[in-house]
């Protein structure tokens, strides 16, 4: 049997054997299997490091047995289209979707969580599929009596509350919530930092300084992990007073000690914590890069890859928001968020920029060594989610 009919069939065992809800797979069962045999005091040390040595191998044999335009599509965390969803995500290959208010209004649990099966059951892989539903002035879902009585609180009303065990137990719920209906992917916990009610960012902020905010984001991260949710820790570098990159360019003119001292230190926390994901601001932070938007900067990725350790999935922040529009078109953007570093590019444009990368990667501008280092860790998130059936054994 051919590579590409193996991950095929591999994946729909793995959609049979997955919960219609959930969505949770294989994997996992593995992961609880080598759990208990661990906590019973049988040395698995030798079974644990063979078992990820498969994985790995089976992760480079997916990769391998893709073509450039399926590893590029595996980049893209697109809009979700109104309609088409679930042919246009097999089209493209794309690595997911993000979802918003709009997708749920008018729909019950049900029927929700029943569209998002439909787009999963037409992708050749596993899709990442996101939401943001930050609690407070952000929520995409819970926003709608039809999915729950009280939309989720925000992170300084919990604290109020309870302080960090508030904000546990909230995680935890928010993750069934969403895991119900199919969602493995929540764009949070917000790492900014601010503590003036005039900024634009401080709403959906602890709104405390920065070692509160950093033991809040720590204990997010890793409740999210506990339930196999992505965590996306935004907007990097952090936001401080700057105005809203939705409706335009917005320019730091803060020193760089400044974002040590403070605004890194939480991205710092929830890097230790595991966090799945990053996600980088358009915001043109000049003491790093005074040209670029920090989305689309080189020297921004390096302060995230080198001086913060990050080794995981980095993403952009939407590509169609004005920040980015009114600095460059969408063609060049998303083909220098690749080359900044971006392993993933949140965006709506998805038609027409996955052709640009592809085009970029056949003229020589993007090598294709830099694709798949991004598409490698892209699929290494999905195997830790659960998301991507355990490695095959033996031979045919």
């Amino acid at each position: 049997m051919k590579k590409r009919n193996k991950i095929a069939a591999a994946w729909m065992i793995a959609l049979v054997m997955c919960s219609a809800a959930g969505w949770l797979c294989v994997a996992r069962k593995s992961e609880q299997t080598a759990s208990s045999t661990a906590s019973s005091g049988t040395d698995v040390s030798g079974d644990t490091a063979s078992y990820a040595q498969e994985q790995q191998i089976w992760l480079q044999d997916i990769l391998a047995d893709m073509t450039l335009e399926q590893k590029v599509g595996q980049m893209f965390l697109a809009r979700c289209p109104q309609e088409d969803a679930p042919a246009k995500a097999a089209e493209y290959h794309l690595g997911g979707y993000v979802l918003f208010a709009e997708d749920f209004l008018g729909k019950t649990s049900v029927q929700a969580a029943r569209d998002i099966q439909k787009i999963q059951a037409a992708a050749e892989l596993p899709l990442l599929i996101g939401v943001d539903e930050e609690g407070g002035s952000v929520n995409r879902i819970s926003c709608y009596e039809a999915f729950r009585e009280q939309p989720f609180a925000s992170p300084q009303q919990l604290y109020r509350q309870g302080g960090l065990a508030s904000i546990r137990d909230d995680t935890l719920e928010k993750c069934d919530f969403l895991q119900g209906l199919g969602i493995n992917v929540n764009f949070a916990p917000v790492c900014d930092i601010s503590t003036d009610p005039a900024d634009y960012i401080y709403a959906r902020t602890l709104g405390l300084p920065a070692r509160e905010t950093s033991e809040y984001v720590r204990t997010v991260v890793q409740a999210m992990a506990e339930k196999q949710v992505a965590s996306v820790l935004k907007h990097f570098p952090g936001y401080g007073n700057n105005t809203d990159t939705h409706a335009g360019i917005a320019y730091d003119d803060r020193p760089y000690e400044i974002f040590v001292q403070k605004d890194l230190l939480p991205f710092s926390e929830g890097i230790r914590a595991g966090a799945n994901m990053v996600l980088v601001s358009h915001t043109v932070v000049k003491c790093m890069d005074a040209q670029m938007p920090a989305s689309l900067s080189v020297p921004v990725h390096q302060v995230l890859r080198q001086e913060l350790g990050f080794s995981g999935v980095i993403i952009t922040d939407d590509l169609y928001m004005k920040g980015i529009r009114d600095f460059t078109g969408p063609e060049h953007a998303a083909v220098q968020a690749v080359l900044a570093g971006n392993d993933m590019l949140c965006c709506t444009d998805f038609e027409v920029q996955i052709p640009a990368v592809v085009r970029a990667v056949k003229n020589g501008e993007i090598s294709e060594q830099q694709i798949d280092a991004s598409v490698q860790r892209i699929l290494q998130m999905k195997l830790s989610l659960g998301l991507l059936p355990k490695a095959e054994t033996g031979e045919e």
